[in-house]
């Protein structure tokens, strides 16, 4: 049998054993928690200070944020690139409680509970002055129409911003259209050479219907400068509003005229077998042109100015 010195002794090194593993134990412990401190925070992906979000949201995300970084809101050169928070807000429980996955400050889809105007102040603290002077005051605007109502942020291609698929996203809404560029006689706007912006402004113009210039004629004489004139003898519709004769969006008569002639031309010159005065035609001209066309005749309805031949000129003839 041992002695009771050496039993003390084997004893006393078990302690010192046990007391050396648990002070390697809790010392670890200090040290794996500085490291969790000096831990590097996470790498950025797309944008400046994403890497908080894209720990969570990245390519195995449900939602397709990273593809940002193939749109204007991702060139990382350019200084004004906006970050996540810029237009989400900053995380607060988003951040800190994933895995229950709150809502983010500010959303911007169908069932964001954030109003339209909170939204879109998000787009307007960049997006200001340009063509987007007039928004506050435009029709969409007046009538709720949220910024991504029609523009697509997280995706390469903004469908708003082509000009293949750009009518679609209009016709959403302005569904009466669809069916006038699909007439006989329209601009070409399902080839992509003329597409809605333009003639319009979305984002709300000084003009009338949104033009993109301070009304209809103008904006008409950006691609038909050769109707614009001065004219020495000029035809006053012309001068007035080009929609009073065209439907731009697409008609059934030749020209983009709203009907054919010679009815166009009777909407205003009635045929009148009586008594002449100025936009009526009287005897043998009322009866040889109903049915007939005013344009075999009157060939420069948009004015003319050669002053050769006063009586032809000022009847738009030859």
């Amino acid at each position: 049998m041992l002695s009771n010195s050496k039993t003390a002794q084997i004893i006393l090194s078990w302690l010192l054993a046990i007391s050396f593993v648990i002070g390697i134990l809790i010392l670890s412990q200090y040290v794996f928690a500085e490291d969790l401190d000096e831990e590097d925070p996470p790498q950025d992906l797309v944008l400046k200070g994403d890497g908080k979000c894209t720990v969570c949201h990245d390519e195995s995300s449900d939602n397709p944020i990273l593809a940002i970084g193939k749109t204007k809101h991702g060139t990382t050169a350019d200084h004004r690139t906006p970050t996540c928070t810029s237009c989400h807000g900053e995380g607060g429980n988003h951040e800190d409680t994933p895995h229950k996955a709150p809502m983010p400050q500010r959303t911007f889809g169908k069932k964001s509970v954030n109003s339209i105007e909170e939204r879109n102040n998000a787009c307007l603290a960049c997006h200001q002055g340009g063509k987007r002077m007039h928004w506050s005051g435009s029709t969409h605007a007046n009538r709720d129409v949220a910024c991504t109502s029609c523009h697509t942020i997280h995706t390469e291609q903004d469908k708003v911003r082509n000009r293949i698929t750009q009518p679609e996203v209009c016709f959403n809404c302005h569904k009466e259209l669809r069916q006038l560029i699909n007439r006989p006689y329209r601009h070409p706007i399902r080839e992509g050479k003329v597409t809605c912006s333009d003639c319009h402004n979305p984002h709300g113009s000084a003009g009338p219907s949104k033009m993109v210039r301070d009304n209809v004629n103008d904006t008409c004489y950006t691609c038909h400068m050769e109707k614009r004139g001065p004219f020495v003898y000029n035809h006053p519709p012309v001068q007035e509003n080009c929609a009073i004769c065209h439907n731009p969006h697409g008609t059934t008569a030749p020209n983009l005229l709203r009907t054919r002639s010679p009815f166009i031309c009777q909407e205003c010159h009635e045929p009148n077998t009586h008594q002449g005065s100025s936009g009526t035609l009287t005897g043998a001209y009322a009866r040889n042109t109903l049915a007939r066309g005013c344009l075999n005749c009157h060939t420069q309805v948009h004015g003319s100015n050669m002053p050769e031949n006063i009586r032809n000129e000022s009847m738009f003839q030859r």
